[in-house]
């Protein structure tokens, strides 16, 4: 990736943007196609290494209208089916060609809650972009119309000229509906069964709302000043929210039901649950799950020392284990907090790994050092049981495996050793457990993923989930989806 200055960048949109002004007719798909794409504004990478501020600064109002006049505005429009709440992204974006932002934001607005959030850190290269018809034109998805940037901008813009519309809330039902978590899919699901005039409650476990927006994702992706103007807006419609309740613990579900008087329950609990690699040393100090890891760092803020008493360990030369999104952010998390050296150990070529194009692109900015086609085989320790080194061997590819990627297949004989004092191990998450253990009579699958069927209800009358319980570690935009389906569902049976 480049690194013009912010300041370039928007100069040199403010130029193409006037050309463009100055015709007399529209513009051509030739003509739009030959548009440059917009480079998002960041920050030097040397200067954010030793900063949590976001990374990504924004379009300006010239980059947003450029980018949107890339849109071709196809009348099958295939990006729509590749957005998972079915936004109207040639709508929306015909709007911010034109200039008219807040028409955008509110075509959006009509599918999706969290514009901000899904702007910064969806996929879209693998779901809306993937189908758009200028990356196909172009042979190259990176070159696709940049839907999520223009999303955040438009988002973003909004909330900065205070212009966001309270929703219409509909007359009081006398029905109320338990929300259990507060990440995306339950936000979705409050959000859409409040408007219908339902009570909703939501029970958080922790002390902050928000789910993986505020304990997994990194400052420096996604702000939490984003994502608690989400839960502000909630409250502000009347949704109760009530954290440090663990339901499973502080409350078992059925009681909720059978003795506080519910009418209908939302599972939301996410997939928190992190998998190791079960292999030898992974109990020495210094081996951390990257959900430990991360949520000390962003929900307890300890990278904040000087105003947090969270302990994290400090380090020196770092190994993480995996290669998606949550790797991405334990490394470059691992080099905001000091480390000297970070690894990113992945037993594929970059070409498999999972995690977005912008995330690798950026951790490798960072100085994150990729090793690939390597994988950890044990872990060594001292005679204080603390982490010293991570015993590795070598990998090619050999046939794809059921994921459809090449299977890594070990090379005989080619250990080596890594000299590291922390291993931090971002290899996935399973489902929380605790209410499928605490709760009679509700299904699951042998992964521990609560079954439900095509309304998201459960094998329960009257409770419904969705999100990461459901479909395991996915995207916030997918567990939306979950949650948009899963509330249409609540608000059905409640008008029987």
């Amino acid at each position: 990736m480049s690194h013009s200055s912010p300041d370039i960048l928007m100069d040199a949109a403010r130029r193409d943007l006037d050309a463009v002004i100055k015709r007399d007719k529209p513009l051509t798909p030739k003509e739009r196609l030959a548009i440059p794409c917009q480079e998002m504004p960041a920050q030097d990478p040397a200067v954010r290494r030793g900063n949590m501020q976001e990374v990504a600064l924004g379009y300006s109002p010239e980059q947003a209208r450029l980018e949107s006049m890339r849109c071709l505005q196809c009348k099958n429009a295939p990006c729509v089916a590749g957005c998972p709440v079915g936004i109207d992204i040639p709508g929306f974006l015909k709007a911010a060609a034109e200039g008219d932002f807040q028409s955008a934001i509110e075509v959006i607005k009509r599918n999706s809650l969290l514009p901000a959030v899904c702007g910064r850190v969806c996929p879209q290269e693998v779901q809306c972009q993937e189908h758009c018809t200028v990356g196909k034109a172009l042979k190259d998805v990176n070159r696709a119309v940049s839907i999520g940037r223009v999303e955040r901008f438009v988002a973003d813009l909004e909330r900065e000229r205070g212009a966001a519309q309270a929703p219409v809330i509909h007359p009081e039902t006398g029905k109320k509906v338990a929300v259990i978590g507060s990440g995306p899919a339950s936000i979705t699901v409050a959000a859409d069964v409040r408007r219908e005039g339902h009570k909703v409650v939501i029970f958080e476990a922790f002390h902050k709302p928000g789910g993986v927006m505020v304990y997994g994702i990194p400052e420096f992706r996604l702000p939490k000043r984003i994502v608690q103007e989400e839960i502000d807006a909630l409250t502000a419609m009347g949704v109760e929210l009530h954290t440090n309740f663990v339901v499973g613990r502080t409350r078992r579900l059925k009681d909720l039901m059978e003795k506080d008087g519910f009418d209908a329950v939302f599972i939301g609990t996410g997939a928190g649950l992190p998998k190791f690699m079960g292999i030898e040393g992974e109990n020495l100090v210094g081996v951390f799950s990257a959900n430990e890891y991360l949520t000390r760092s962003n929900l307890m803020r300890a990278y904040d020392a000087a105003r947090a008493d969270t302990p994290i360990y400090r380090s020196r030369k770092v190994a993480v284990l995996g290669g998606g999104n949550v790797a991405m952010d334990a490394a470059r998390t691992a080099v905001r907090l000091g480390a000297a050296e970070v690894y990113l150990v992945y037993r594929r070529t970059e070409v498999e790994m999972p995690a977005r194009v912008e995330e690798i692109a950026h951790a490798k900015e960072e100085g994150v050092i990729f090793h690939y086609l390597e994988n950890a085989r044990r872990i060594c320790g001292d005679d204080q049981g603390c982490v010293t080194s991570l015993e590795c061997v070598r990998y090619e590819l050999g046939e794809p495996d059921a994921s459809g990627r090449r299977r890594p297949v070990e090379i005989k004989g080619s250990e080596f050793m890594m000299e590291v004092d922390t291993v931090i191990v971002a290899i996935g998450n399973d489902s929380n457990p605790l209410i499928p253990r605490t709760t009679d009579g509700l299904k699951i699958t042998k992964w521990g993923n609560i079954i439900v069927d095509e309304t998201g209800k459960t094998s329960l009358d009257r409770v419904f989930a969705g999100g990461d319980i459901v479909l395991g570690a996915a995207t916030v935009i997918l567990a939306m989806g979950e949650g948009r389906r899963a509330a249409a569902s609540i608000n059905a049976k409640l008008r029987e």
